[in-house]
């Protein structure tokens, strides 16, 4: 039987993170003497490299000034996570959905826009780290829905696209898993709605985890 790979995003995806987020992105706003955009802007950008989302929040900014923000953000995150403040729970459903593919023979992946040490806390505080045979970040690769993260997981594992998915809650997501020739899973329970999903090329949409294995069976 030929390698299936099942790649996920992590925020939005593998656990629920937008708290975290936008109280980060507040701080970085309000450190550089900047109204913080509303939380339902925030959950937009979700998925983004940091650059890019401060790109998307900050359109009239100069380059510096991005990279600025973005440094920013992630001396909020670090600051909000030594303090215990970080909560990432897995969305209900994921860890049995991880059990029943890794089960039936799945390798799995992650490809996220976190950055390597974000996705190891994360990993690491849900003991999952060893379920991942593929980590890729954006610390390592263009912005989503660039390829590149997805094109890794499947040279880290010797999956051909044909039989490969990314499950992901955005658009960039969806995008993503099209430019990169694998099914597109957009899942119901993340940070963008499902008709947005389907118009960014997703090829279903899974309302729970629990139909993940199921979907997937598609390329079995």
């Amino acid at each position: 039987m030929s390698i299936r790979l099942a790649i996920f995003d992590c925020d939005g995806t593998l656990v629920d993170s937008q708290g975290n987020i936008c109280e980060a992105m507040e701080h970085a706003f309000t450190g550089a003497g900047l109204e913080p955009p509303p939380r339902a802007t925030t959950r937009r950008v979700v998925g983004l490299s940091l650059v890019e989302a401060m790109q998307a929040l900050l359109p009239d900014a100069g380059p510096g000034d991005h990279e600025a923000m973005a440094e920013s953000y992630k001396t909020a995150f670090f600051e909000l996570r030594a303090t215990g403040a970080v909560h990432e729970p897995l969305y209900d459903g994921i860890a049995e959905a991880i059990d029943t593919l890794e089960g039936a023979g799945w390798l799995l992946g992650v490809a996220t826009g976190k950055s390597d040490r974000g996705l190891a806390h994360v990993l690491a505080g849900h003991d999952l780290t060893r379920r991942f045979v593929t980590l890729h970040t954006a610390d390592r690769h263009p912005s989503k829905p660039h390829p590149s993260m997805i094109e890794a997981c499947l040279a880290d594992t010797g999956a051909q696209a044909a039989r490969a998915a990314i499950i992901g809650d955005t658009s960039f997501d969806m995008a993503m898993g099209k430019a990169a020739g694998v099914l597109a899973v957009g899942v119901a329970w993340g940070y963008h709605e499902a008709d947005e999903l389907m118009a960014a090329g997703a090829d279903i949409i899974a309302d729970h985890p629990g139909e993940l294995a199921g979907i997937l069976e598609r390329i079995a």
